[in-house]
């Protein structure tokens, strides 16, 4: 029998009840399996994929952002996908990179003082 009420003894250390609870069960808790994830039903193929890689790698294209690729091809009335999705595939290709320059700062050293006499 214990001397102070769980409800008391929360109280006096500040935690809340539902912590105490959760924390001494008496069954662990079940663990959770993890759910396979389903393929989005609205991706682009592997073909479809290859399709845009090509286009955007053909000599007609190789000079252009990927904008002005959907552009013309828009005019042209060929729809093969999102200026998103055209730099989502280049980027999963590694053909995207950072364009402005990236500053490198040196490493800092951090200043030893040492004593050279007494004061």
């Amino acid at each position: 029998q214990p001397i102070i009420g769980i409800r008391r003894a929360c109280r006096a250390v500040g935690r809340p009840r539902a912590t105490y609870y959760m924390q001494h069960r008496s069954t662990p808790r079940p663990s959770r399996a993890k759910a396979a994830r389903k393929p989005q039903p609205r991706a682009l193929s592997p073909a479809e994929r290859q399709t845009v890689l090509d286009v955007l790698h053909s000599e007609r294209f190789r000079d252009q952002s990927p904008a002005a690729v959907y552009a013309t091809l828009l005019d042209e009335g060929v729809y093969l996908g999102s200026i998103r999705t055209f730099y989502r595939i280049l980027h999963t290709a590694g053909e995207v990179r950072e364009r402005r320059s990236q500053a490198t700062h040196p490493p800092r050293v951090k200043p030893e003082l040492l004593a050279q006499r007494p004061r």
